[in-house]
């Protein structure tokens, strides 16, 4: 049994049902097609849709290929494509893709967001209610509240919600208040990431972020510091309400990881040969380990053995890595619309990330310009220029898909679901993104 939340009410159902509402989820309602029993707690929309829906390139007939998709109590080739098969069976293939050969990430269409629809519509209404209830100074409130405004890619917690589903279905536990602690550990998630992007803003003096200024540009160092502090608070509190010490010290980790990471990157000096170890342990520490950990919380929380928990935490920390590695490759190719942010605002910054590292070992002309952080007039400029005539920013871009092909393998371990989809897709989201 699973229970959803649909309208404020909790309603408990089969898998089958629940398999059925994410397909109406994914694909809509038509008249003349045949709804689910009015059992499962849901009423798909009535609205009019075109015979053929095209979702993210996939043609699904909704005439036709769904209703026996839907009915049909046989099982279905896995040669047969969808137009093909009048014979299939949800439950056990739990995902609208599984007939599909084996093949490249992009073959599965499920969308991360829809599916986890009833978890994230609310997210950013939950934690400024959070933030606001914490506090009776308004001026904090606002700054701790300003980079909560639903305008960023909310990955953190969407990644969260997918693996702790994805866990729960491979427990055959789906309970609703298991569900809410392990969306507590999402709001956490996402809570500790904009508190560092507030502390980041001051350290790095940026005036532009998510296509709006900074909040380092609206309010005093001081008081965008303490705001910073007061979200790690809100958010610690949070957590120490799930009474789960274990849970605790996961999450614990990520804050003292993340000021590690930071000092690493602020007083950086190794050697040539030390450099990329160096990128590598401090990206992990400032990006992936919050990922990784959170994942792991979701498993903790649900009483996964070790296995799993470390399924989690690998998948979260090849997932962190990618994403890191693709940001600082967009870095250097996107421009400052596309990334709400300043481009190049590394190397202003001194720092010698994949793309230059990788880089180096065509031009080594660029290893004095590294140890002396781009400081003389010139560096950035030149930088930039030898990074695009080297090989660096394919090279990013291939490691980056190792991470991403190594965290769709380790998504493949959990049983077979929407939500095991789900988290093969985003690897493939996070190699492709734009921002």
């Amino acid at each position: 049994m699973a229970c959803l939340s649909t309208s404020g009410r909790v309603v408990c159902v089969s898998r089958r049902q629940q398999t059925h509402k994410l397909l109406y989820q994914l694909f809509g309602s038509r008249p003349g097609l045949t709804n689910p029993s009015p059992s499962t707690g849901f009423n798909p929309p009535k609205v009019q849709l075109q015979a053929m829906r095209l979702f993210h390139g996939l043609s699904f007939s909704m005439g036709k290929d769904y209703p026996d998709l839907l009915q049909s109590p046989h099982k279905c080739s896995n040669s047969l494509k969808y137009s093909q098969c009048s014979k299939a069976n949800v439950r056990q293939h739990s995902s609208v893709h599984t007939q599909q050969p084996a093949g490249p990430v992009r073959e599965f269409q499920i969308d991360p967001y829809i599916i986890l629809d009833d978890d994230l519509k609310y997210f950013y209404d939950d934690v400024r209610y959070l933030l606001k209830s914490g506090t009776s100074q308004p001026e904090l409130d606002t700054i701790a509240s300003y980079y909560f405004d639903g305008q960023g890619k909310a990955l953190r917690p969407m990644v969260t919600m997918l693996m702790a589903k994805a866990i729960n279905y491979h427990l055959n536990n789906e309970s609703h208040q298991l569900v809410h602690k392990q969306r507590q550990i999402a709001l956490f998630s996402e809570m500790v990431h904009s508190a560092s992007l507030v502390h980041d803003d001051v350290i790095d003096q940026s005036d532009f972020r998510r296509g709006k200024p900074s909040v380092n540009a609206l309010w005093n160092h001081k008081k965008v510091t303490m705001a910073g502090d007061y979200i790690l608070s809100i958010a610690s509190i949070m957590i120490a309400r799930l009474r789960s010490d274990d849970v605790t010290i996961v999450l614990s980790q990520i804050l003292t990881d993340l000021v590690q990471g930071e000092f690493m990157q602020l007083g950086s000096r190794e050697t040539e040969n030390e450099r990329f170890a160096h990128y590598l342990t401090k990206t992990y520490r400032k990006t992936a380990s919050l990922i990784a950990n959170a994942l792991k919380a979701t498993a903790v929380i649900a009483q996964a053995d070790d296995n799993v928990a470390e399924v989690a935490f690998q998948y979260g920390r090849n997932i962190g890595l990618a994403f890191q590695l693709v940001d600082d490759m967009l870095d250097f190719v996107s421009s400052t619309e596309q990334m709400g942010k300043p481009t190049a605002a590394d190397l202003k910054l001194g720092l010698a990330t994949a793309p230059v590292l990788f880089a180096c070992e065509k031009y080594p002309e660029l290893n004095p310009m590294v140890m002396r952080r781009f400081s003389e007039p010139g560096d950035v400029e030149r930088a930039f220029e030898l990074v695009h005539k080297s090989h660096g920013l394919e090279q990013t871009r291939f490691l980056a898909k190792k991470h991403c092909n190594e965290a769709i393998r380790l998504a493949q371990e959990l049983t077979e679901s929407p939500y095991q989809k789900g988290l093969q897709v985003v690897a493939d989201l996070v190699i492709n993104r734009m921002k």
